[in-house]
């Protein structure tokens, strides 16, 4: 029979052994940036990765050409390691998700030989498009997280933490229609709706001094118009709005519409608020399984740095997982400052010697939290899965 630690041993040996493959792997992803549900080569690469490896894939699951499921084992507790791949406009993987999708296959592969024994069914879920698209959110609403006990994933940030702060964003599109003119000969004939737009700001602007504890809006013109000469018949803006929870957010996103609303109002254009993809929610952390991760991060040397929780205040669609499903979401520190993420630094650090350890150092904590969730049969019971003794 394999105790607990001869199976964190092997596991370790196996993530090692691929060691080379993973870090090709996340140097490979971060060559080829790739958008949001269209991560074509990233996820390709890593369900072949896993397929050699002995998982049974299965691709475009869920509706979405990018995503798939790989599994290993048959055991009763059925732990989901979560892959992104997408990257951002123009910056790349500065958010590193290139490092995320190495670790998830790097822990996956160090479980799988042990699965049957450890009692576990190892589910690797790539999802695509985080970076609001909510990949997640549809997996989940089309049942791609079903039969699922724990999740887990780590994110690479500047510090490392083994929860990640997290605000619920709703994502919209603001789309004001005007009337065209000549600027100068009939500008009275013109409804302006990039003046529209410039209306909402200031509102906007002028209510950040009543924003709650975590309130945050932020957006970018998109459009603003075809000439100087041309008064503007089509303008449209993108933004995010955050808060602590859902709750909190949609009361304050109404606030911010109504800004928007006074744009229309002013000029006369008329006023669309289009949604662009599903709300994200605040992260649930399961307490239990995050100090089971940060006590074997740092058996691996791990420096976790205290009262560092403002170092990363973002949102993701593991958040809504985690309502669902017990999950933890840990920062992975890549020795990128003064650099953060989504700075064009920080993308340069998630190819670096830094993130290449943090890749085998990642994969290696997510395959000792789950074999310590494994061999504890009450945490086995309260994550809903039957007792299974290993050593």
């Amino acid at each position: 029979m394999t105790t607990t630690e001869t199976a964190k041993q092997q596991a370790r040996t196996t993530i090692t052994d691929a060691g080379e493959m993973l870090v090709a792997l996340s140097r490979r992803i971060h060559d080829h940036p790739e958008l949001g549900f269209a991560e074509e080569q990233a996820s390709t690469w890593c369900a072949e990765a896993l397929r050699e490896g002995g998982f049974v894939v299965e691709r475009g699951v869920c509706d979405l050409p990018t995503a798939f499921v790989a599994s290993a084992g048959h055991g009763p507790l059925t732990v989901a390691i979560c892959a992104e791949y997408d990257a951002l406009p123009e910056i790349g993987h500065a958010c590193g998700h290139n490092v995320i999708a190495a670790t998830a296959v790097g822990a996956a592969l160090g479980l799988a030989p042990l699965a049957d024994e450890l009692g576990v069914t190892v589910r690797v879920l790539g999802t695509p498009a985080e970076e609001g698209g909510g990949g997640k959110i549809l997996m989940m609403q089309r049942g791609g997280f079903d039969g699922v006990n724990a999740a887990l994933m780590v994110h690479p940030a500047p510090v490392e933490l083994d929860h990640m702060p997290c605000l619920a964003v709703s994502h919209f599109d603001a789309r004001y229609t005007g009337k065209e003119a000549h600027a100068s000969a009939f500008p009275e004939l013109g409804v302006n709706a990039a003046d529209a737009i410039t209306i909402a700001q200031v509102a906007i602007g002028l209510l950040r001094q009543h924003a709650g504890p975590g309130n945050q809006v932020h957006g970018i013109v998109t459009y603003g118009g075809a000439a100087p000469n041309i008064v503007p018949a089509r303008a449209v803006a993108k933004y995010y709005v955050r808060a602590e929870t859902l709750q909190a957010m949609e009361a304050w996103e109404e606030r911010i519409v109504r800004c928007f609303e006074a744009g229309a109002v002013a000029t006369g254009a008329l006023l669309e608020i289009l949604p662009q993809g599903p709300r994200y929610s605040e992260f649930l952390t399961d307490r239990e399984m995050a100090t089971l991760y940060r006590a074997n991060a740092e058996a691996l040397g791990r420096v976790f740095v205290p009262n560092a929780e403002g170092a990363l205040r973002a949102s993701t669609d593991m958040g809504n997982v985690s309502l669902e499903i017990p999950s933890i979401h840990p920062l992975l520190a890549i020795d990128s400052l003064p650099a953060v993420n989504h700075q064009a630094e920080f993308a340069a650090a998630a190819a670096s010697p830094a993130a290449d350890r943090a890749v085998l150092d990642g994969a290696v904590a997510m395959a000792w939290t789950t074999i310590d969730l494994a061999g504890d049969q009450a945490v086995r019971r309260r994550l809903g899965a039957t007792s299974y003794r290993h050593g």
